[in-house]
């Protein structure tokens, strides 16, 4: 038995025309510290729900990613965040949206998992439920991003003179991370910032189980990133385990599948990161890049933004 790990900062990457070398070595060292923190738990002896739980919270931490500290905004200028974490040996599940105020999202689904006998809370209610857990909450300095905020105003600029462009970057940016641990667990985190002048209120495929975020045991934990609103549609990461379960496919082929053809056809710009019950890793996605890495005990920590 051996662990593996994968992680995303989602697919919507900074185009590579408009990436600098300074830039691209900053994502590449944010990634690099996420996935260490999740192999540390792994490394360890540590359960798969652990290690997904840190390495988003290193990611959350990290204002480069559109999840907690580096959330993007709404049409009217504030932050709300999802988040959803699943633990693979019973699908027992935890989310929260369109919430602002825990500096980590992530440990607020957890909190709704492990604390409450729902799946699913939003807004104030969801606070309450991070507040009673003792989770570190943060104020809007912490949280406030200039590139973020530059990135609200121009798409505002854009619709107001009927010139929005598609940059993928606006439109979409999620992190992540899918394990297995030493036991042969799964599981599966997901927390994003939504996207740059979304309505307030909208609410992706984040937390909603089966769209953006899934794990069990007998298949796999899959972590999405991209277009939300086509992730829930099509149950993406449902329907990558039940290709599995029903189908018989590997989870490359059947990973592969969902994100190219499903997604692809669909509008469904994005990618998704999974493992398997043997520990196989699949990362595919179907726009320009993706921010990802991944480790396999034993093997050196890879992490990519482009094909």
């Amino acid at each position: 038995m051996t662990y593996s790990l994968a992680i995303h900062g989602g697919a919507g990457t900074i185009l590579k025309s408009r990436m600098t070398p300074e830039l691209e070595a900053a994502y590449h060292a944010g990634l690099a510290r996420a996935l260490a923190a999740g192999e540390a738990v792994l490394r360890d002896g540590g359960a798969a729900l652990n290690a997904v739980t840190e390495a988003v919270c290193a990611l959350e931490d990290e204002p480069l990613f559109n999840a907690g500290r580096g959330a993007v905004y709404t049409s009217a200028g504030v932050q709300e965040m999802d988040a959803a974490i699943m633990d693979g040996r019973d699908r027992r599940a935890g989310a929260v949206a369109g919430i602002f105020g825990p500096r980590n999202p992530i440990r607020a689904a957890r909190a709704v998992m492990e604390t409450t006998p729902h799946v699913c809370l939003i807004g104030p209610n969801a606070l309450e439920v991070a507040r009673a857990a003792g989770l570190a909450f943060a104020e809007r300095d912490y949280f406030f991003t200039e590139s973020r905020w530059q990135a609200l105003q121009e798409t505002l600029r854009q619709r107001e003179a009927g010139e929005v462009d598609d940059d993928p970057a606006r439109r979409h940016g999620t992190v992540g991370a899918v394990a297995r641990d030493r036991a042969g667990n799964l599981a599966a985190a997901t927390s994003t910032g939504g996207m740059t002048a979304k309505a307030p209120g909208r609410v992706g495929d984040t937390p909603v189980i089966g769209a953006g975020t899934f794990a069990d045991n007998a298949t796999c934990a899959v972590s999405g990133t991209g277009h939300g609103e086509i992730f829930i549609r099509w149950t993406a990461a449902a329907e990558i385990a039940a290709r599995m379960r029903h189908a018989g496919q590997s989870l490359e082929d059947a990973a592969r599948h969902v994100v190219m053809e499903d997604l692809g056809r669909n509008d469904g710009s994005g990618g998704v990161i999974a493992v398997d019950a043997a520990g196989n890793i699949a990362l595919p996605f179907n726009c320009e890049g993706m921010y990802r890495g991944h480790v396999r005990e034993g093997a050196e920590p890879v992490t990519a933004i482009y094909r």
